[in-house]
């Protein structure tokens, strides 16, 4: 268990290393679909943004962020982050995000839960922070998967609750998370939060192991020496 929590621990740090890369890319996406002309909109403004005509694409973003398109909202609050309005402003990009977040945008929502968790706009808010990984969770981002079973299974902004880490964590290993493979693995090796099973531990255990895992290899070898070593 204990080898487990260290894992969780680490694979919370590594996916909040990757959630920072987010901050560096625009989307020429929304939810719900745009009208064609504002998607053309958009398109054309990223396409600016991406050529270096920042101004271009600033404003634009401004005229389809205020007819309240989340991911030129969310575009928005990522110029105020990078410095590249001319007057950059921390809650101007919270408030744009929170809008976009609450337009449906599961990148902003992801982005969001990221920044209360570390502080980006003042002081953390755990239990902010994890309300809106579990909307992106919801939404199909495996990393917030990742971070809702962490926070879960930790005991991080949430009571810790090892039955619902097991769920996020499965489904984020459903989704291809190699982390999240192998934890859902040693809970199930361990019987934590969920019941002890050493063939769903081994099943999860060689998919990670597939996937790259340096250690799981090892666990597979581990569990079957030991059924083989069980009466039969």
């Amino acid at each position: 268990m204990v080898a487990c929590l260290r894992r969780a621990a680490w694979h919370l740090g590594a996916a909040a290393v990757l959630s920072a890369s987010l901050s560096f890319t625009l989307f020429a996406s929304a939810a719900p679909p745009l009208a064609p002309a504002q998607q053309n909109a958009l398109d054309r403004a990223v396409i600016d943004y991406e050529s270096g005509h920042l101004d271009s694409a600033r404003k634009a973003f401004q005229a389809l962020a205020a007819r309240g398109v989340p991911a030129a909202q969310y575009n928005l609050a990522v110029m105020h982050l990078r410095g590249e309005m001319p007057k950059p402003d921390l809650l101007e990009a919270q408030r744009l995000l929170v809008a976009a977040a609450g337009g449906g945008f599961v990148t902003a929502q992801f982005m969001l839960g990221q920044a209360l968790e570390t502080g980006r706009f003042g002081k953390p808010d755990l239990a902010a922070s994890q309300g809106w990984y579990e909307q992106a969770a919801a939404g199909g981002s495996v990393e917030a998967m990742v971070e809702v079973a962490t926070a879960y299974y930790l005991g991080r902004g949430r009571q810790r609750n090892g039955a619902e880490a097991a769920h996020w964590y499965r489904e984020a290993a459903k989704g291809g998370d190699v982390g999240a493979q192998y934890l859902l693995a040693s809970m199930y090796e361990q019987g934590d939060g969920v019941e002890r099973d050493l063939r769903l531990a081994r099943y999860w255990y060689d998919v990670a192991a597939k996937n790259g895992d340096d250690a799981a290899p090892g666990k597979v070898k581990e569990i079957d020496a030991r059924r083989a070593s069980q009466p039969s």
